[in-house]
């Protein structure tokens, strides 16, 4: 069965395209789009998606006020970020509001699709940019990690902040999934958070990776 896609954005031209880009993927399946977040928890309720695709900018509902929303009562439910900006105080807003993760709209239709299996599998996709961003933000105030994360820890922790999926991870630490997934569950449980987007949001607030 194709997962379940919403849409939010007030161009009513790209809500076409990428309903129709979604649904000619096999596992994926446009079951909504939405000019405005103004319904927006009524809207989830209804069409119960496996994901949402959100823009930023709206009239009748900010993307990243719809997010919060939407996170506050569905938790695991991923939200990517659909946007022309770049800038850092939008990519760290919609981080901390619960995104699981921030595609540039510009971003091609292969790697769009991409970053949407990765969210889906538990990633937190990003555009090449703005991963750099991110990085950058690390680069310049490196804290004492006070949260006893292992090296190993660290480093599954700062992938997954770059936007890596469980699977990608492990490939890059070559180590097994089930590894993988057991040392995300560590990180959880020592930063008091319940899934990979509290933890790179957490990791982004309290700069710990």
């Amino acid at each position: 069965m194709p997962n379940r896609i919403i849409i939010f954005d007030d161009n009513r031209d790209r809500l076409d395209s990428v309903s129709m880009l979604l649904n000619v993927a096999e596992d994926l399946e446009c079951v909504g789009t939405y000019l405005n977040t103004a319904k927006a928890l009524d809207i989830v309720e209804q069409t119960r998606p496996d994901l949402v695709l959100m823009d930023i900018d709206m009239p009748g509902g900010d993307g990243i006020e719809g997010t919060k929303l939407i996170r506050s009562k569905y938790p695991n439910l991923p939200v990517i970020i659909q946007t022309i900006f770049d800038d850092n105080s939008r990519i760290f807003d919609c981080l901390r509001a619960g995104a699981s993760g921030y595609l540039l709209k510009k971003t091609t239709p292969e790697k769009f699709l991409q970053g949407i299996r990765e969210a889906l599998e538990g990633g937190a996709p990003m555009s090449g940019s703005i991963a750099s961003k991110v990085l950058h933000y690390f680069q310049e105030a490196k804290p004492v990690d006070q949260y006893n994360l292992t090296p190993r820890e660290l480093e599954i922790l700062s992938l997954l902040v770059q936007g890596n999926s469980y699977k990608m991870i492990a490939q890059l630490c070559f180590i097994s999934y089930n590894t993988v997934s057991n040392h995300i569950h560590k990180i959880y449980e020592k930063l008091y958070v319940n899934s990979a987007t509290e933890a790179v949001s957490f990791a982004i607030k309290n700069k710990i990776v």
